[in-house]
């Protein structure tokens, strides 16, 4: 039998190899001490990108203490983090701006607070806080920006509507952001997409071909002559008049859809009456004409030639909201509205915005500005 033999080591190879071992381990130690680390980060909401910059900056016991913070993690994860500006990072509201950093860094270079900074971010979006930013150091930011619907870049429309009118800041921004500070009809903005919460006035018009999607023919129960509007506010409208006859009460649609051509008749018609005074004061202009939406009724009653003197019109004030409707033109309201009071004429919004508009006691406009303009 032959007897195997052992092989040796010198002493040498077997100091190296023990030197070997000894690296092998220190380096498969920090390795799952590395991504220990990257994961705790991670756990606490960093990025992967982000967790690995604060450890080779040595910033992860100031990060853990701070714990989850968005602005935290884009400034790690940006080209433009400065050390020196980490404490004031933290203590910034996030926004979801692509150069949050870039713009952060600018405005703290021109003095102001990080109280200010997410005030400031919070209002407008990446570009326009980046030529916020270089303006000078505006002193007085909560004049207009302690409303959350103010608008960073319409800062100097608000500045110059104030001195010029004199009015406070909540009016200011409400007025300005339905850029009633411009002409009526002029520089108006274009409304493309129908919905039941679309505002048309004599700063958002209509186009020429506009149609609503949902344009159905009127019944002649509920109609003086072939009429047709939106299905959604139609039928709305159908289940109020049943429960208003229920209580005795008969209320029809005297107007309903009118298209852009029919407004520019109307238009010409009032015009061969009374004169174009009369037509640029009380009649809205083809395009911005709320009819055109089919969303809009002027309604009448059936017991009275006057409807805001009937019962009828007692009926819906207290009522049409429970349906969707809003009196869209009130008297006290004529300022922000911009047409005259109009008794008869209601709007369908939903059943949630009347709610709303009704129980606040303010307009469309008002709604639109604090929670549809973004």
């Amino acid at each position: 039998m032959v007897q195997k033999r052992k092989i040796k080591l010198k002493k040498p190879a077997v100091i190296l190899l023990r030197i070997f071992g000894s690296i092998l381990v220190i380096v498969l130690v920090a390795f799952f001490f590395y991504f220990y680390q990257i994961n705790t980060l991670c756990e606490l909401g960093y990025s992967k990108e982000a967790s690995k910059n604060i450890l080779f900056s040595w910033k992860k016991d100031y990060v853990m203490s701070i714990g989850e913070n968005k602005t935290l993690n884009a400034a790690f994860e940006s080209d433009d983090y400065l050390e020196k500006y980490l404490e004031n990072y933290a203590n910034i509201k996030y926004q979801n701006h692509k150069n949050l950093i870039k713009n952060i860094n600018l405005l703290l270079k021109k003095g102001y607070s990080n109280s200010n900074i997410s005030m400031i971010l919070a209002h407008g979006s990446d570009a326009d806080v980046f030529e916020f930013a270089k303006r000078d150091k505006v002193r007085y930011l909560e004049e207009f920006y302690s409303l959350d619907y103010a608008k960073l870049s319409y800062y100097d429309r608000y500045l110059h509507y104030s001195d010029e009118t004199g009015e406070d800041e909540e009016t200011t921004v409400l007025f300005v952001n339905l850029d009633m500070d411009k002409n009526d009809y002029e520089d108006a903005l274009v409304v493309k997409e129908f919905s039941s919460d679309m505002l048309v006035n004599k700063h958002r018009k209509l186009t020429e071909k506009f149609e609503p999607k949902d344009l159905v023919k009127i019944d002649s129960k509920y109609a003086s002559d072939d009429m047709k509007a939106s299905k959604v506010a139609i039928e709305a409208f159908k289940k109020m008049a049943s429960d208003a006859s229920k209580d005795g009460l008969g209320i029809v649609i005297n107007s309903s859809y009118r298209s852009y051509q029919d407004q520019v008749d109307i238009c010409n018609s009032y015009k061969d009456l009374y004169g174009e005074g009369y037509v640029q004061k009380y009649v809205a202009q083809p395009g911005y004409s709320e009819h055109q939406t089919g969303l809009a009724f002027d309604i009448g009653s059936t017991s009275s030639k006057i409807f805001a003197q009937s019962k009828e019109y007692e009926w819906m004030q207290e009522n049409a909201y429970k349906y969707g409707f809003i009196l869209r033109f009130p008297k006290k309201y004529e300022s922000i509205t911009g047409f005259r009071s109009e008794p008869w004429h209601y709007r369908y919004v939903g059943k949630k915005i009347a709610n709303y508009i009704h129980s606040e006691n303010i307009t469309l406009e008002e709604y639109y500005v604090k929670f549809l303009d973004k």
